[in-house]
């Protein structure tokens, strides 16, 4: 059976690209709608329960497009949504935790994970539970450091500001001899060059969850069989021709920040405004 329904993936800026393309890498006949909302970017600040109504508004509109899986790709949206989004709508609902918690708790030698994530992530415990939940026996310190999205997301990422707003954090991890660091927020993987300078010589295992994530996307795809056939997308598969991308306001400014960032270009983005999903009352309250 192939079913050329697309995969949605979302976040509040382009962070979440970088699981994008890896589900492209590892599923290259998907046909992928990608959404920012940079109208509310970033969701790291915001509550939980703010953020929760951001991304079940972005799902719903998703889910009306006819999406056959939703990607939150979003650590900070995970922590918020995801258990709801589940019960709420019928079709898969992915998020990006718990993929990069079971590879941090796979990765350690001596059981000591640093998570490094924005605030609402380290604030929701989601990432210490997901990794406990992994092996018991870890013990997890989380950190967070300013800016580091800002940074990204102004093309800054391979530059000397990265570097001196991941030093004092990277030192604090060493100071409490992790061994593993997970990237928690998908605009970090883009840090990669930065982190290497500022980690030089010194040993620490470095886990993001875009391919894992990409990885979990493609085992629920094949176990309902729901994926595209490969030999029905005539051409070469880009993201250009197999990709549609939404934002929710400054398109100009998604395009710049994308395009310094990957190489290979995406399509112009539209803009889009998502429906309020309507409030659900529990029974009996």
């Amino acid at each position: 059976m192939s079913d050329s329904r697309p995969i949605g993936v979302f976040d509040s800026g382009v962070g979440g690209l970088t699981v994008l393309r890896e589900i492209r890498h590892q599923m290259p006949a998907e046909r992928l709608i990608y959404v920012a909302d940079l109208e509310h970017f970033p969701y790291g600040p915001r509550s939980q329960t703010q953020v929760r109504g951001l991304a079940l508004d972005i799902i719903g509109m998703l889910a009306g497009m006819d999406t056959k899986l939703v990607v939150i790709a979003c650590n900070t949206a995970t922590a918020a949504a995801l258990h709801v989004a589940r019960e709420r709508f019928d079709i898969p609902v992915v998020g990006v935790i718990a993929p990069g918690a079971q590879a941090a708790a796979a990765a350690t030698r001596n059981g000591r994970v640093a998570v490094l994530s924005t605030e609402g992530t380290r604030a929701s415990g989601e990432y210490v539970h997901a990794i406990r939940e992994a092996n018991p026996g870890i013990v997890v310190l989380s950190e967070v450091a300013a800016d580091l999205v800002a940074i990204v997301e102004d093309g800054d990422a391979d530059t000397p500001r990265a570097d001196t707003a991941l030093a004092p954090v990277l030192e604090r991890i060493f100071d409490w001899r992790a061994d593993t660091l997970v990237l928690g927020c998908t605009h970090y993987p883009l840090l990669r060059p930065a982190l290497r300078r500022v980690i030089g010589a010194r040993r620490l295992r470095v886990v993001d969850s875009a391919d894992t994530t990409a990885a979990r996307v493609s085992r629920i795809v094949a176990v309902n069989r729901i994926g595209a056939d490969e030999q029905a997308i005539p051409g070469a598969k880009t993201l250009t021709t197999l990709t549609e991308v939404l934002v929710t306001a400054a398109p100009a400014r998604f395009r710049a920040s994308a395009a310094s960032l990957f190489d290979e270009p995406l399509p112009a983005p539209r803009l889009v405004r998502p429906e309020p999903q309507p409030i659900r009352v529990a029974a009996g309250s």
